[in-house]
Order: C-alpha cells, then structure tokens, then sequence
C-alpha cells in the first residue's frame, strides 16, 4: 500500500490536474486503496478547513483556479481586437474587477461573439502572459448550434446534406475543410456554422454515423436525431460496477412470500413482481391481498452522484424494435435491480387490502428483501389460466396465478364503478431479422394478463401518492388534465361525421366519453373514434403540485412502479425513504429544492422518447413498404388539412399523406372547423372517417414517409371536378360536415382572358 501524500503533493495533483479532483481520482492517483481511503478524507477535510481547497460537487480544487470548464461572460474588444471575459462565477472571494482575465481563442467556425455574450468554455491555465487562463469556445448559453441529420454527398468544394427529417426539405452546404473525412452516401451529424444569409445553410459534419441502409440504422436515426444520450460517462460506469448486491440487514425479509413477475416475452429489464392471496380476517369477507414489490433502485443510485446526474438527465429509458437506451447501465437495469426468479432483490413494496369489490381499505408499505419465483411472460400466464399450463406455469398456477386473477376480478368491478377512460388501441409490434431488417408488421396480442398487471400497478400508484400525501411529503404527481373545450369541440366533429353523438352543456367526466366509445364498438368506427379520443386527451405530465388524473378518474395519483426506466418513480421512491426513515439515500434538500424543475426535465424527456419511438416506428414501417410501391391499400382518413388527407392504412395501421394536389381535378375548400374539403365544383365533400381505397406512391424508409394517391371515397370513383354531372356522385357525407356546408358562400371563378 503507498504511504499517503502530503498537503503539498495533493495541492500539485488538483493544480495539475483539475478534471480529476475527486476523491476517487485522487485516491486512484497515489495509489491509496481500503482503510487508507478514511486518512485521505482526513486530510481533505484539513485541506478544505484551512481554506486551501474548496469542495464542489464533491471535487476538490485550488480555490483561486477555476474549473476547466466554465461559464464566461465576454468582454468589449480591447484596442488590438483582442477578445477577453470574465468567470461568471467568480474565483473564490474575488469580485468582477479582480476575476482573473481570460482570453478567447477562437477558432475556425465559431460564431461571431460579442460584448455581454455568456458562453460555456475550456481553460487553461496561462502563466506568465498578462492573462490567468486561455478560453476555446465550446458553445454560446441560449444559442446552441442547430443541429441537422442527413446523408452527405459528396461534391467539387466539399459536398451537401439531404436531411432525412420529413420536415425539412432544404439542403445543407458543407466547405471541403467541414466535411470531417465523411463519405459519399454515410450518415452524419452536423451543426450550422456561420451567420444566416441567402442561398443554402453552412454546416460542418460533427459525427459520422456510416451506412444509413445499414442493419439497424433506423433507431440510431432516432437516436442521434432527438439527442438522446446513449453513452454513459467513465463516471457513471465506475459507480454502477462498483456496485454490489444487497443482503437483508434491516430490511422486511419477504423472500418467504411467493411474488413472480409478469412481463412481454422481450422484456429488457423486470421491475416490478406482485402477488395475491384471499383475506382471512371474518370482518372482510370475499377481500383479497395484494402484494406488490418494486425494485429498490434508490439503493444504488443515491442523490447527487454520477449515477443520479446522468439518469435525471435522461429521464427515462427509450424502447425501440431492436435496442432499448435505458436510463441506467446494464449492470443495474438489466441485473441487480432487475428481479430476476431465485435471486435476492432489493425492493420496495406495498401490501394492500381490498374488499370483495376490488377498493382498496387499506395499505402499508416496506423496504424489503425479496426472491422472485418465476419470470413469466403475458401470454405464457393467460395459457396457464385457459387450462394450457407449461412446465414452468403448473406448479405456480392453483397457489399463485388463480388468486391473482381472482383479485384482479375484484379490481374490475371497481374500475367499472370509477370508470376511467376506456380505450383500446391495438399496438404495433415490429419484427425484425437478425440483418435488421421488418419481416412482419402485425399488433400484439393483449390479453387479461396484461389488464391484470395494469390494474395492480394503477393500484400500487394511487397507495404511494395517498401515503406521501399522508406524511406530508414533497413528490412528483402523474398529472394528466381534462381536454380543452376546442379539442372537445374537434372530437364532437369527428364523432358527429361517423353518426354518434358526445353532448353539450356538461361537466365532462371519463364515462361520458366511455359511452362515445361504446356506440362504436364493433363497428367500422371502432378504431378512429379511439384514436380521435386520444387525439383530444391532453398530454399527461409530471408536477409537484397535484391536479389528478382525468383519464384514470384518479384524485392522487404517482408514478411509483418502474424506477429502472423512470426517473420520477425514484423520486418517489426516495420521498418514501425519507418518510418513513428507512435510510440516509431518501429524497434530498437538493432534490426538494429543484423539484419543478425535474418535473419538467423528466416531463421533456418522456416526450422525447416518444418522438423517437414513433419516428422509428414509421421509418421501419416505410421501409416494410418500399417494395410494394404501387399496391393498393385499403384505410380510413384519420386527419384533414389544407394540404391533404390522413389516411391510416388497414393491413399495417401506418400513416401516410394523399397531397391534396392529388385529389380529386378540382379546387377544394377547407374547413378547418368541421376539418373537411370540399369540392368546389362537385361539391363532394371529404372528412374524417371515410373509408378509401388509396395506392402507394411513394415510401420512403429514410424520413418514414409515405406518399398515396386517392383511388376510391367510400367505394366510389372521385368525380372529374368541372364538367361533372351534379348529383352523379353521392356518398355519405359527414353529418357535421354535410351540415355546415352551406357556410362555403363563395364560389371560385376562373377568368380567362
């Protein structure tokens, strides 16, 4: 073991070395390894006592020196056009007049800066020059480059980016010195560089990110595209590696009590495990128990470390066909917090009391020590409970899977009584080859395992938002508001144009959109009024503050079962700890202090992921269709704008734009209040809801773009526009949109002179 440095020989590694200022750097640098670790942090905290280091974020350094990288604020010109700034944050003691001098360096592309400019910038130390440091410019605060994907061609003075994002249509010029070595047809990152002006946008190539048709390349698209982190730091790893399984010690032993999880057959991590039993007690006759444990992930990743930063930073894990980029490294989401069958797990749990008609009466909830009795999948369960059990199903299936769909039917009758929003909306499921490549776009299955699993959870997140608010505890709700009039309005439309009626003049509540929902089962509406349904909810949210959930019918309501995707439900998870006393990595003075903030963090990243996860989707689902360009497809129109039709494609349910150029051989009016076009001539009129027959012009696997000409509205040929006998052409109208036909007053006169 090496002896311990002095004060001295520490002061000259921080000088020397200020990005490797923690502990851990600095134990690693002298060699400083077990018991010897406690008279290093001595002599830190001797150091730091007599003012001859400073601790940040749990670094250490010289507290005249600033950190590497810091924020500046810019100064005038001096008389030989010099740029220099000063720290924002001022070196120890000083103020702005005695902030050492920094100058800026620039560099080859960096934009134009400027007097009172604040920018984010490496240092370096430079002694003897009449200045203390030399700044090179990482980025302007409130001005971050814009960003831009594309395929790079090459060209005679450097070359051009076709950006692959639908929404943009305009090429990027790129100098022979900004290509980045990229090659002709690869895939790459860039960043405007430059002022504006006429003619094509600078860029200089950041990343190259090789073949765009490669296996795979779609999620990275996504990736890249949405900046959504897929690299966790040296730092991070470090701390995820160190880390070790946990044994018993205070915690609540439940490894006795026969909990099992239940997820999709290509689950990438378990999180959470349940279980149920008949209550016993005579005063709750035809009652149940349920239990159900949650990861302990807030035991590995404590508040303000490596780990913490980077999983608030990202917010949420991101799911795509052929990877997953989760919140925390492997090590931990896809092991030891995963709660994997016949191991010892870390969790949090929840006992919960029901009566025979599924209300909860009461809960308590336990930081415990658990061991999983089967990893099972949806469908492997609901084949055990319809009489097909399977090796591994059998003996768990009289003991535990009967009493849990026996709660779950007691959960059922509740739910009926709240009634909370009842969509159902069919989910995709792409497959793919081991290439990477789509073999097959169908929807999953769902079945009452997967009703069951959400009942439970739902029930698990109304316990812990009702237990924090009991002890007065700071948490993050799952908000989710009611729809705005105008959206109400829009889906009145919708619903009105298929024959249903949702009424005016009142409190809007889930059932009366449930009895909307139920005047369309079964029929050819079903699946447009759920999604114009969904269309109209506004988008549910994270919030310190709690305004309930309007599609749940839920009064409290948290996120508090998936702490390894999720970093709102760690929060809870530490509010739960600090409640309840169960340990010193519960919910810290930092995060209390910084709450709004994270909600709106992890309220921002969710949304990200979704984006990312729906560009994906459509981008494989063009690619499924690339070769069957010219087939033809049967759908329903979905949305209705000026430019064109939505039409949402039966066989795939993918998306895809009739241009309105292509409609029909006449002017069309829009309506933006009805959403519907009319001919100006025919005066047919198209809206949501009717079915057509469209052909696949165009698909486009780099965007996820599909093009479609309109062959058929609602089993008829489109009338030719002026010339066309009135009356030849009568399909069903919209009613709504029959209805408001006559506020088109004006008519379109050609002139020809």
């Amino acid at each position: 073991m090496n002896p311990i440095p002095t004060k001295d020989q520490i002061r000259q590694w921080i000088t020397e070395n200020p990005g490797l200022s923690a502990k851990r750097d600095i134990a690693k640098a002298f060699g400083i390894k077990g018991d010897a670790r406690i008279d290093l942090k001595r002599l830190l905290a001797e150091l730091e006592a007599e003012g001859s280091l400073e601790k940040r974020a749990r670094r250490f350094r010289d507290p005249g020196a600033l950190p590497p990288v810091s924020v500046l604020l810019v100064l005038p010109p001096d008389a030989a056009g010099d740029l220099f700034a000063i720290p924002l944050e001022d070196a120890g003691e000083a103020g702005p007049q005695d902030s050492p001098r920094i100058l800026i360096l620039p560099q080859k592309g960096d934009p134009a800066l400027g007097d009172g400019d604040k920018i984010l910038a490496r240092l370096t130390p430079a002694a003897g020059e009449g200045y203390g440091y030399e700044a090179r410019l990482i980025r302007k605060i409130g001005s971050n480059p814009l960003k831009i994907l594309g395929v790079f061609r090459v060209g005679a003075e450097g070359g051009r980016i076709v950006p692959i994002d639908k929404g943009q249509d305009k090429e990027w010029k790129v100098a022979a010195d900004y290509t980045n070595g990229a090659k002709d047809g690869e895939l790459v990152e860039a960043e405007q560089v430059g002022r504006k002006h006429l003619g094509l946008p600078q860029a200089r190539i950041t990343a190259r990110l090789g073949d765009p048709g490669g296996p795979r390349a779609v999620s990275l698209i996504a990736i890249h595209q949405h900046g959504i982190p897929d690299q966790f730091p040296d730092a991070v790893v470090a701390e995820a590696d160190a880390a070790q399984p946990v044994t018993l010690g205070s915690r609540t032993d439940l490894r006795d009590i026969p909990l099992i999880t239940i997820d999709p057959i290509d689950a990438r991590d378990r999180d959470d495990a349940c279980y149920a039993e008949p209550d016993t007690d005579p005063r709750n006759p035809g009652g149940h128990i349920i239990w159900v444990a949650i990861a302990d992930v807030a035991h590995y990743v404590r508040p303000n470390s490596a780990l913490d930063r980077e999983a608030r930073k990202r917010g949420n894990s991101t799911y795509f066909p052929d990877r997953v980029v989760p919140m925390l490294p492997d090590i931990l989401s896809g092991d030891l917090c995963s709660l994997h069958e016949h191991v010892d797990r870390a969790c949090m749990a929840v006992r919960m009391h029901l009566d025979a008609h599924g209300n909860k009466l009461s809960h308590r909830f336990v930081r415990g020590l658990m061991r999983s009795q089967g990893s099972l999948h949806y469908g492997q369960v609901q084949a055990a409970i319809d009489g097909q059990p399977d090796d591994k199903t059998a003996p768990l299936l009289e003991p535990v899977l009967k009493p849990l769909y026996a709660a779950y039917a007691a959960l059922k009758t509740a739910r009926a009584a709240r009634q909370p929003l009842d969509l159902d909306l069919p989910e995709r499921k792409i497959e793919l080859s081991d290439e990477g490549k789509v073999t097959s776009v169908a929807f999953r299955d769902r079945y009452d395992a997967h009703k069951l699993i959400e009942e439970f959870m739902i029930l698990a997140n109304v316990a812990a938002a009702e237990e924090l608010i009991r002890l007065k505890r700071p948490l993050l709700f799952r908000v989710h508001e009611e729809p705005s009039p105008e959206k109400l309005d829009s889906l009145r439309e919708v619903a009105e144009a298929s024959g249903f009626t949702l009424a005016k003049g009142q409190v809007l509540k889930t059932a009366h959109l449930n009895r909307l929902l139920a005047q369309s089962q079964g029929t050819e509406f079903d699946e447009l009024m759920n999604v114009s349904t969904l269309r109209s909810m506004t988008q549910a949210y994270y919030n310190a503050q709690n305004f309930g959930h309007f599609g749940l019918a839920l009064r409290n309501y948290a996120h508090f079962t998936s702490p390894i995707r999720r970093y709102s439900d760690l929060i809870v998870h530490r509010a739960l700890i600090a409640g309840h006393g169960w340990g010193d990595d519960g919910l810290s003075t930092w995060d209390i202090e910084n709450l709004d903030e994270t909600a709106k963090q992890v309220s921002d990243t969710e949304r990200r992921s979704m984006l990312a996860e729906r560009d994906t989707t459509d981008r494989y689902l063009a690619a499924f269709l690339s070769d069957r360009v010219g087939a033809e497809f049967t759908g329903r129109i979905s949305g209705v704008q000026r430019f064109g039709l939505f039409v949402k494609l039966d066989e795939t349910g993918a998306d895809g734009l009739v241009p309105i150029r292509s409609v029909g051989r006449e002017f069309f009016h829009y309506d933006g209040d009805t959403l519907t076009l009319t001919g100006a001539d025919t005066g047919v009129t198209i809206g949501i809801g009717q079915r057509v027959t469209v052909r696949l012009a165009e698909a486009i696997p780099m965007t996820g773009g599909l093009v479609l000409d309109l062959l058929m509205l609602e089993g008829a040929t489109l009338p030719t526009g002026r010339g066309a006998r009135a009356g030849r052409y009568q399909p069903r109208k919209p009613g709504a949109a029959h209805a408001k036909a006559g506020k088109i007053k004006r008519k379109v006169v050609r002139n020809r002179k």
